[in-house]
Parts: structure tokens; C-alpha cells; sequence
């Protein structure tokens, strides 16, 4: 009989919970805590182990489990959240949570994923502060145009100054990460090797979209939030629409297509045909994102630069 696990994590303890067997236990969330979770769960072979993602709190847990040779799953809060709406599991407690999550695994079966290793983690957190750095940048930009007051000004562009230097030292943080590790260097420079992928994009997608190459081009669609999906009701059918996935991604990919609808000759190409055809313009350059993620795809797992042929 399969099992399946599911924990919710919270700040001092793990609530969980065995399907289907029904087993419920919960331990603290330290070092002795995790050595007890790990013998128990090690003992039961689960098929899956499911961690819901809660703002850091399960890096740990999962890192301990993924050490045990645990096949493991840190899913998205929506999904388990939705998963319960629709189940009709409305009441909210940390013992209810666990066990929604088992549900949720017994049912969907999502793939075990490696737990990224620390200089991937390190990278991630890297590439996440230099978007928000931007974002302070741009935020502060406008103010300093919209302001009157020298004094005000002053301060604003002090404050700038500050972030373009922080932008800069992070950007070689990065850059250093990047280029000492071999597979990482490998990586970026098959990404690279496409006209209008630059750094940026190469290292967003290291960073945030660890599963390149590793999947067809659908689930790779689907993960970066550009798989369209349909919307029908008896004889109404409404336009395919993307949601979900991974923000961050998706973004960077769509910053990525419009550069590279404009110097990349096969996915130019591709878009003046979308146009052409009377596609409007921003469905016209959602496609051409997500041929550009099924080009970058296809080139990282067959580990070969991008040819113009």
C-alpha cells in the first residue's frame, strides 16, 4: 500500500499526517524534532512527502528530509488552498492543514523535486534581491521626478545613489556565483548563445526555473505561468488565458520575448506572422515568450548552443 505524508509547518512544530492509514503526530520544529520525524517517516517508505511552502519555515524540514533520502515535495499554499475548497475542507487548523496536504499528495501525486543545495538557495536570494533592489530603484526615480522640494530631492537621490551601488555589488555577487561554478557557467552560456537572452534573463532562469531541460515543453509552460489554458461552458467558450506559475519567470521571459521579437531572426519571424495573421499584440508576444522557453528548454537539455539553421 502506497502512503503518503503530508506536513504543515509553522513557526515551533510540524503537523502530520499518513494516508491512508490516518496516523497523526506532530513534533517541534528543531534538531530533535526533525531526527524524530525523519526515523518515523523513514520507517513508514512513503511514496511522497509533502511540505506545504510557508515563507521560509520549511527550508529546513525539507532540507533534513531530502538528506534522508525522502522523496519530497514542497507544494504552493494556492494549490493546498484550492485543493480544500474543493474537497469542502473549510475549517483551518495546523492538524487540519497536514492533513489536507496528504490529501492533496495521495491524490494529484506531484513529482518529488530536489531540494536546491545551498549555493542554488544562495543564488535564488541573490537574483531576488537584485528585482527588488530595481523595483526600489524605479519607485524612487518617480518620486524624485514628481518632487518639489530641494531638500526632498536631495534625500532621493541620496537614497539612489546608495541602490545603484548596491545593484552594483549584488550584480557581481552574482556574477561571481555564476561564473565559478562550472554547471552553472555551462548553463548560462547555452542560454546566452539565443539572440536577446542576456545575463539577467540566463541567471533568472538558474536561479528561479531549476527544472530547465528537465521537463516537456508543456509542464516547463506551465510552471513558468505561460500555458494557456481554456475557458468553455456548454456552447460559450471564452479566450485561453496563462495564470499562475512562477511570477518572477514569466516576467523575466516576457521581457526576454520583447527583445527577442525584434532581434532574434526565428522568433521575429514568428511574431510577424502572429501579427499578420490578426493576433493581438500582447497574445502575439505571450506566444513568442513561450516558444522562447521551449527553445531554451530544448537547448539546455540537449546541451547545445542555439544554431541559426
Amino acid at each position: 500500500m502506497d502512503v503518503f505524508v503530508g506536513i504543515d509547518v509553522s513557526k515551533d512544530r510540524l503537523d502530520v499526517h499518513v494516508r491512508p492509514g490516518g496516523e497523526a503526530f506532530a513534533v517541534a520544529r528543531d534538531g530533535k524534532g526533525l531526527e524524530e520525524l525523519v526515523g518515523r517517516l523513514v520507517e513508514l517508505a512513503p511514496q511522497l512527502v509533502a511540505l506545504e511552502a510557508t515563507g521560509g519555515f520549511e527550508t529546513i524540514a525539507a532540507a533534513a528530509l531530502a538528506g534522508a533520502g525522502l522523496p519530497l515535495v514542497v507544494i504552493n499554499p494556492a494549490q493546498v488552498r484550492h485543493f480544500a475548497q474543493a474537497v469542502g475542507k473549510r475549517a483551518k487548523t495546523d492538524p487540519i492543514d497536514a492533513a489536507v496536504i496528504a490529501h492533496f499528495a495521495e491524490t494529484v501525486k506531484p513529482e518529488p523535486r530536489p531540494v536546491p543545495d545551498e549555493e542554488a538557495r544562495l543564488l535564488a536570494e541573490l537574483v531576488a534581491r537584485r528585482r527588488q533592489i530595481i523595483e526600489m530603484l524605479v519607485a524612487e526615480r518617480q518620486r524624485e521626478r514628481r518632487a518639489h522640494s530641494p531638500r526632498v530631492r536631495k534625500s532621493l537621490l541620496r537614497h539612489i545613489k546608495a541602490l545603484e551601488k548596491e545593484l552594483s555589488e549584488v550584480d557581481t555577487d552574482i556574477d561571481m556565483l555564476v561564473r565559478g561554478s562550472p554547471a552553472w557557467r555551462e548553463k548560462e552560456d547555452l542560454l546566452a548563445s539565443v539572440p536577446g537572452i542576456g545575463k539577467t534573463l540566463a541567471r533568472t532562469l538558474l536561479a528561479e526555473l531549476p527544472e530547465l531541460g528537465q521537463m516537456d515543453r508543456r509542464r516547463i509552460a506551465s510552471l513558468a505561468g505561460l500555458a494557456p489554458f481554456t475557458r468553455q461552458s456548454g456552447r460559450w467558450k471564452g479566450q485561453s488565458m496563462i495564470a499562475g506559475g512562477r511570477p518572477a519567470v514569466r516576467s523575466a521571459l516576457f521581457m526576454g520575448a520583447l527583445v527577442a521579437s525584434r532581434c532574434n531572426p526565428v522568433l521575429k519571424a514568428f511574431h510577424q506572422r502572429l501579427l499578420a495573421a490578426g493576433k493581438p499584440k500582447m497574445r502575439a508576444l505571450i506566444a513568442v515568450a513561450r516558444k522562447l522557453l521551449t527553445i531554451l528548454n530544448a537547448i539546455i537539455r540537449d546541451q547545445r548552443a542555439w544554431q541559426n539553421a
